[in-house]
């Protein structure tokens, strides 16, 4: 399940993940991101990840997917989540979007604002 976090604003869409993604809920927040980057052109965003958040393969595949064809259009991305795979994983991630022109970075959970004022920034 996904809530749109009230704080997106502008370019900026703030989304909290908690307990499984399928297909259909992806669909939804891929049409959110497309619908801000017809406005905006590039998006920044905020993902907090809960600590049972995960993905069907269906809607990972097509998340993959949309984002390396969308990748012009990502200004940042900050993922706000405890996991200590995470951060190993986003910090990985990080040095493949810096080449793409993403700025992405790992927040703790007990560091959100400061993950919303870098996003906003």
């Amino acid at each position: 399940m996904y809530t749109i976090l009230p704080r997106s604003n502008g370019p900026v869409l703030g989304v909290e993940i908690t307990g499984k993604i399928g297909i259909e809920q992806e669909k939804k927040l891929i049409a959110a991101a497309e619908d801000l980057i017809e406005k905006h052109d590039k998006i920044s965003v905020l993902i907090v990840l809960g600590d049972h958040a995960f993905m069907s393969i269906e809607a990972a595949t097509a998340d993959v997917k949309w984002a390396l064809t969308h990748m012009a259009h990502l200004h940042k991305v900050a993922i706000v989540a405890d996991s200590k795979l995470i951060a190993a994983l986003v910090a990985i991630d990080a040095t493949f979007a810096k080449l793409a022109g993403i700025h992405e970075m790992h927040f703790a959970t007990d560091e959100i604002e400061t993950a919303w004022h870098w996003i906003e920034s």
